[in-house]
């Protein structure tokens, strides 16, 4: 029986780049061939949990428009990429079959599902060695935790030690590396939105994200937001915006799903600030991309507490499980026009403003006094921008048994008046 040939395995998961790709690179420093892997998981797509899809047709086409570009992307580089629909384990168990499998290079994950299906892997490619990236921070674990014993409970504390004496790393010069070693055939699936489950729609005109997914889109919302618009240099004044594609950067699609990265993002800004000047705003954007690290690290040490009713704080958490008021929320027919506008608009488009989800999770847990698990389930499912550390942390952080000790309840009226005084939003969603 002739030897297998030895190759390498890129594993791209939330990933979806060829610019400061750090597994990329390094698969790229082997002497070895590799295959760039994407695996729609089919078993993924069959799940549900609490009523909801773990994801919708809004992210699921987003998703399909990432893999297709970046596709495209790695042609330019000479990359094999094979994309399929299947079992991941069994797409890495058939490549095994054909080659020994070395190395596999992928991003590092920690919570529960990502982990159970890298323990699968490993079940059916024992022998490989894996060279893990934790390449979804803006701030490394390395640093942050040379910094910190342990992650703060509260972000301001986090935020305070962790800016002190930032240190970004640069970085990765990936994308113009050109694959030059001998190639490796594998057959993809044509896969469409069809293919995994949901029918075709048209994007509601009235969206405030019309954006497409990719790693080309995710750079040039970035140039339009940055230099093109110099947008940014307002972001601290318009973010909590809720009409228009301008109000807020929009950069959380690509950054969910790994078309851009944190660190791209930072030093696109710190290049703005040479150029257009510092300001509170150009400051602020960097202390959004801090907060999303922030969830990241709560996961990272808490691990699966993140998804438990009692949250972080194991906190008492008496609810309700009125079906008819949960689907009275998630149709926005609730008793509030400013709830019912930002439910309608994630229904119609798969996306919301930051101050409507702080507002309508509020709504959910403290008002109707629901399961915050159910709500969050529902926002997996709808949102374009869907993040598990982001979404758990702050839904916890609402229903106030997460990183908030003052359990607050925000007062949708008062917000509405705040924000959208001339009922703008509101007319926009609810008009007959």
């Amino acid at each position: 029986m002739p030897k297998k040939q030895k190759i390498n395995i890129l594993w791209i998961t939330k990933d979806l780049r060829t610019r400061d790709s750090e597994s990329l690179y390094n698969v790229m420093q082997e002497e070895l061939p590799f295959i760039a892997v994407y695996v729609f998981d089919s078993e993924f797509f069959a799940q549900t949990q609490f009523g909801s899809r773990k994801i919708g047709k809004y992210r699921a086409k987003f998703l399909l428009e990432s893999v297709e570009n970046l596709k495209q992307n790695l042609a330019k580089q000479k990359i094999p990429f094979l994309v399929k629909y299947s079992k991941t384990e069994d797409v890495l168990k058939d490549i095994s079959e054909e080659f020994e499998v070395v190395k596999i290079f992928c991003q590092e994950e920690w919570t529960k599902e990502e982990t159970e299906l890298h323990t699968k892997i490993r079940s059916v490619v024992p022998a490989a060695i894996w060279e893990k990236s934790y390449s979804q921070f803006l701030v490394h674990p390395l640093f942050v935790f040379k910094t910190l014993d342990k992650i703060p409970m509260l972000f301001t504390a986090f935020r305070q030690k962790i800016e002190k004496n930032l240190l970004i790393r640069p970085e990765f010069e990936s994308k113009d590396l050109i694959y030059n070693k001998s190639e490796i055939h594998f057959k993809s699936d044509a896969i469409s939105l069809k293919s995994i489950g949901f029918e075709d729609f048209e994007t509601d005109e009235r969206t405030a994200f019309p954006f497409s997914g990719g790693e080309n889109e995710a750079l040039k919302r970035l140039h339009h937001y940055f230099s093109e618009t110099q947008n940014l240099s307002q972001y601290k004044q318009t973010r909590n915006g809720l009409v228009g594609i301008d109000y807020s950067s929009k950069f959380s699609a690509w950054l969910s799903d790994g078309s851009i990265s944190a660190v791209t993002i930072y030093h696109e800004i710190k290049k703005y600030e040479e150029e257009f000047g510092a300001n509170d705003s150009t400051y602020w954007l960097i202390f959004e991309l801090l907060w999303r690290d922030f969830f990241r690290y709560v996961s990272l040490q808490y691990k699966d507490l993140i998804f438990s009713k009692s949250g972080i704080n194991h906190q008492k958490y008496f609810v309700e499980n009125n079906k008819t008021l949960i689907q009275k929320w998630k149709d926005g027919e609730t008793d509030s026009d400013f709830v019912n506008a930002n439910m309608l608009e994630l229904k119609n488009t798969g996306w919301m403003s930051n101050r409507g989800r702080q507002n309508v999770a509020s709504y959910f847990c403290k008002i109707l006094k629901q399961d915050w698990i159910i709500g969050a389930a529902y926002f997996e499912e709808m949102l374009i921008d869907y993040d598990v550390h982001s979404n758990y942390g702050n839904w916890m952080y609402l229903a106030g048994v997460g990183n908030d000790n003052r359990d607050r309840t925000f007062n949708p009226e008062k917000q509405a008046e705040m924000y959208d005084s001339n009922q703008e939003f509101i007319k926009l969603w609810l008009k007959q």
